[in-house]
């Protein structure tokens, strides 16, 4: 069973990007997409999940995210593009 996750967010097709962890995606995009707290993705409109991945354990989750934190633009943008070229919101995905 996957207890955490890891995700990008955006506000647009190489806009700007937040990446985050949390053991409760769903809730945690929808709290994006509806700017529930103030702050960073609220502030530039990151509403679209273009990006995640599951891990079983939260520290493994919470090291990829921090290495994650700590890459390029660049690279991020890859990793996006690896998995969603067109970067289409994946809240669809998630939601259901």
């Amino acid at each position: 069973m996957k207890s955490s996750f890891v995700y990008l967010m955006s506000n647009h097709p190489n806009g700007v990007l937040y990446c985050g962890v949390t053991s409760d995606l769903v809730r945690r995009v929808a709290q994006h997409r509806t700017g529930a707290f103030d702050g960073f993705t609220k502030r530039y409109g990151l509403t679209t999940l273009v990006w995640f991945e599951a891990h079983e354990e939260v520290t493994s989750a919470i090291t990829r995210e921090k290495a994650i934190k700590h890459w390029s633009r660049a690279r991020k943008v890859r990793l996006i593009h690896d998995s969603n070229r067109d970067w289409r919101d994946l809240w669809g995905e998630i939601s259901q």
